[in-house]
């Protein structure tokens, strides 16, 4: 059976995560489609998607704003993997499955100036197109030298675009800076494409104005839509005119000699500008673009080169923020649902127990009372070790150091769970080290941890015959551990579950465990620097053995 994917990378759904299969599904506004994506500018019954022929095939429905594919207005169309789809303001992303810096505050530095200013001072003297990255005829008079520093750049940038854990806005402002020091500029400007508006939006900004009555880099409106628009790079020469705008259109107030223009194009769509100039005192400004020119055409395609790893680093980041976001509502979908129906489990047991003190009181029964409160009770104690494990598991702690007795510890488990093992007609037998030394950890985390394992064992051999568990305290003088081993004799772990039994909600116990024990006691152990382990004994039964290394304080 086919199944594919459709993961929402951008719009008001962002990190939803559809899958579909071979049959027809509807994508749209309204709740009757199996894809409902809550989003004004899409349609009630926008498009559908199907699979036919092998291939997925999306077509729209004659909706308002259209369907895209990959920027392409389509009415139908074969889908693959990597696509991305554009349903008004939302795209997402298909993918076919085998079967089976702190934002820095830019609007103070950044003027985009309106497409018309009375001050007209530029011109366009040079462009590149994206298509010279697949050329070499544009390299082939270069200089050897200054290749080698544009692969260097690249490199650098390249760097900077893939380095882990930091924030998009960290990586940008790096890559601005790389980028004014590789051209020689005095300042330079990114601006991002807004998602909801569309609009190019000042984002990040690097170096200064040399005029110190102006607070403000000038960006001509006029030439970055003539980026955006054309899909071009452009370096501009200081100019009354240029026939390419009209008189009356500006780039760059008083001030400014040069600048370069490029855009940042991703594999679907613009991410917006990269813009850099050089600043100089209006008295000594280059008239009609005489003189030597600081930027020169092979800056531009090293430019539009940075523009357009800039732009990859930006859609990298929206995909993985997309996957991390499902992935993140994947576990807390599943952690719901699992707490909902192990607590649903322990509140009917609440309400047996209930019902039966409530008829005792009736009746004037203080047996069934006696029988009820029990039940109650033993449910009590559930939630509050359910509680207990969800609090440790959910946050980082270090352990509360303190010299005690693990046997003591031990005893003290034993002892608590003495009744419930009688309960279950287990036999719990408790055998501690003489040779135990007094040693330095967290008592009442470890407690929890021994407590787990063992209610784990006595849960395991329940209805055994001759059920019988074994905690064992001991200490391993060849690798200065200490360590609790718990043995029982019950039916053992499949095989193929015995790696998996320490991952959170991961349980043997079906109904009535909630996969969190293990998985709590082995933070707890490794808190500690220590290990929990699980194997099956030769002669029947399972062995969980904790140990960690012997302190004899807590430094």
């Amino acid at each position: 059976m086919a199944k594919a994917t459709l993961l929402v990378i951008q719009g008001d759904d962002q990190g939803t995560r559809f899958e579909v299969d071979d049959s027809e599904v509807g994508i749209g506004r309204s709740p009757r489609n199996e894809i409902r994506i809550l989003d004004t500018e899409i349609s009630r019954m926008h498009a559908s998607l199907e699979f036919r022929a092998n291939s997925f095939v999306l077509t729209d429905r004659d909706s308002s704003n259209g369907t895209f594919v990959n920027g392409v207005a389509i009415k139908s169309s074969k889908l693959k993997s990597g696509d991305q789809i554009q349903l008004g303001r939302s795209a997402i992303l298909f993918s076919e499955t085998e079967a089976e810096s702190d934002s820095r505050v830019v609007s103070a530095s950044v003027d985009l100036l309106s497409r018309r200013d009375p001050a007209d001072r530029s011109k366009i003297v040079g462009e590149v197109g994206q298509d010279f990255l697949a050329s070499t005829k544009s390299v082939a008079t270069d200089s050897v030298a200054q290749t080698l520093v544009n692969l260097q750049v690249l490199y650098q940038i390249s760097e900077e675009a893939v380095r882990p854990s930091e924030s998009i806005e960290n990586v940008l402002q790096r890559i601005l800076d790389l980028t004014i020091r590789a051209v020689a500029a005095d300042r330079g400007c990114i601006l991002l494409t807004d998602p909801q508006t569309d609009d190019l939006v000042p984002q990040l900004f690097s170096g200064k104005s040399a005029v110190e009555d102006q607070s403000k880099m000038p960006v001509s409106r006029s030439i970055v839509d003539y980026v955006v628009q054309k899909g071009q790079g452009v370096r501009t020469s200081n100019a009354r005119s240029d026939s390419r705008f009209g008189a009356g259109q500006s780039i760059l107030q008083a001030g400014i000699n040069e600048a370069l223009c490029v855009p940042m194009q991703g594999r679907y769509e613009l991410m917006g500008v990269i813009y850099v100039d050089t600043t100089i005192p209006a008295e000594q400004a280059v008239i009609d673009g005489s003189g030597v020119s600081k930027f020169s055409e092979e800056k531009l395609r090293l430019l539009v080169a940075i523009g357009r790893q800039a732009a990859l680093a930006i859609e990298d980041n929206r995909y993985q923020h997309a996957f991390v976001k499902a992935e993140r509502l994947a576990a807390m979908g599943q952690t719901i649902a699992t707490l909902s129906h192990h607590i649903k489990n322990i509140l009917q047991g609440v309400r047996g127990g209930s019902y039966l003190i409530d008829m005792g009181l009736k009746d004037h029964n203080e047996e069934l009372v006696g029988k009820g409160w029990k039940i109650v009770e033993k449910n009590q104690n559930k939630i509050y070790h359910l509680v207990m494990d969800m609090l440790t598991f959910s946050k980082e702690r270090q352990p509360v150091w303190q010299k005690s007795s693990l046997n003591q510890c031990v005893t003290d488990v034993c002892e608590l769970m003495q009744s419930r093992a009688e309960e279950n007609q287990v036999q719990l037998d408790c055998e501690l080290s003489e040779a135990m030394p007094e040693t330095t950890f967290d008592p009442e985390a470890m407690h929890q941890a021994i407590l787990n394992v063992v209610t784990n064992g006595i849960d395991a051999v329940e209805g055994t015959e001759s059920a019988r568990v074994v905690v064992q305290s001991g200490y391993d003088a060849s690798s200065d551990e200490v360590f609790v081993q718990v043995d029982d004799n019950g039916a053992g772990i499949p095989a193929d579950q015995l790696a998996n039994i320490f991952n959170i909600f991961e349980s043997t116990k079906g109904a009535r465990g909630t996969g969190l024990g293990l998985a709590v006691s082995q933070k707890i152990l490794r808190e500690h620097g220590g290990e929990i382990t699980a194997e099956n004994r030769p002669d029947g039964g399972c062995r969980i053995r904790i140990a960690w290394p012997q302190l004899d304080d807590a430094g």
